[in-house]
């Protein structure tokens, strides 16, 4: 539970985002493709699924990693605070993971 109030903030915004900006970006192009012409909907439906899965798995597996490394990366920065760009660089590394599975997802979705 999130108990400083601007943390619930930010991550009610970036939640709201994360979920909204996909979702109105995939209304306008059902709305744009269907007056372009008529499209079978079980297959527009199986793409957006499967990048949903292929977004969310990456993320969340990212979210998992980051925090047993910041757990760790904090202790050790604790008791040697020389290493500390060897923690960063470490806590940056499956931000890959999520910025694969983003491209992941445009391309199932532009197949």
């Amino acid at each position: 539970m999130i108990k400083n109030k601007l943390a619930k903030m930010v991550f009610g915004s970036a939640f709201a985002t994360a979920m909204l900006v996909p979702a109105m970006a995939i209304a306008q192009e059902a709305a744009a493709e269907a007056a372009a012409a008529p499209l079978d909907y079980r297959a527009t439906i199986g793409k957006a699924i499967g990048a949903a899965i292929a977004m969310s798995v990456c993320a969340m597996s990212a979210g998992y990693a980051q925090a047993k490394i910041g757990a760790a990366g904090a202790g050790t920065l604790a008791e040697r605070p020389e290493v500390a760009t060897n923690i960063i660089v470490l806590q940056a590394l499956p931000e890959i993971i999520v910025l694969l599975g983003f491209v992941i997802a445009f391309m199932i979705n532009a197949a």
